[in-house]
């Protein structure tokens, strides 16, 4: 449960959870922040397996539970969280948990937003519109979550290249790179930026 000298993150994840594990890895041993659980609405998630790995509580609910009900609000809350971060969780967050949790949801989206953002697009499917678009960049965009998606005020981008001849996956391989170097720092940025607190790891 909540640790009254740490900050809380809880992650939600839906799949492979690499970005679940990062942040496990980078606050694993901090001083001040730790991830607290994660939460899944996919049994088959490999995510599950990363938390056990890391031993983080794992916490499996269903659409009902998460979108019809108080239940999944009410497990959130348990572990006070100071952050929640949906890294590769494909279901719109219902009001009554937005409204919950006011600016303490961020979401990591594969793309640079307002730009090939909503309902639908994600993953290899976010890829194969950039590179059929023929853009010259792309990247990743954080920004809190509000009650549509991808449509939250952003916290950061970062930019990569889109090369002439890339396919969807080299793309997705070069846009994953940047997720995993920035979000860890973002979050941390986002839960020490009182200014009372050095980041130490």
């Amino acid at each position: 449960m909540a640790q009254p000298d740490k900050k809380n993150i809880v992650i939600l994840a839906s799949g492979s959870g690499s970005n679940a594990q990062r942040l496990m890895e980078y606050f694993e041993h901090h001083t001040t922040i730790r991830v607290a659980a994660l939460f899944s609405n996919n049994p088959n998630a490999y995510a599950l397996k990363r938390a056990e790995t890391f031993n983080v509580p794992a916490l499996l609910f269903s659409r009902n539970e998460f979108v019809n009900s108080d239940k999944v609000l009410l497990q959130l809350q348990e572990y006070q969280p100071d952050l929640i971060v949906l890294a590769g969780f494909l279901w719109l967050v219902p009001q009554h948990i937005v409204k919950a949790f006011p600016n303490k949801i961020i979401n990591i989206h594969p793309a640079l937003l307002p730009y090939y953002g909503g309902k639908g697009m994600h993953g290899i499917h976010v890829h194969t519109a950039v590179v059929q678009a023929k853009e010259q960049e792309s990247g990743i965009s954080i920004h809190f979550v509000n009650e549509e998606y991808d449509k939250g005020d952003l916290v950061r981008q970062y930019r990569c290249p889109v090369l002439p001849h890339d396919t969807p996956e080299e793309l997705a391989a070069r846009v994953l790179q940047l997720e995993h170097e920035y979000l860890p720092k973002v979050v941390e940025e986002l839960l020490l930026s009182n200014g009372t607190e050095n980041s130490q790891r």
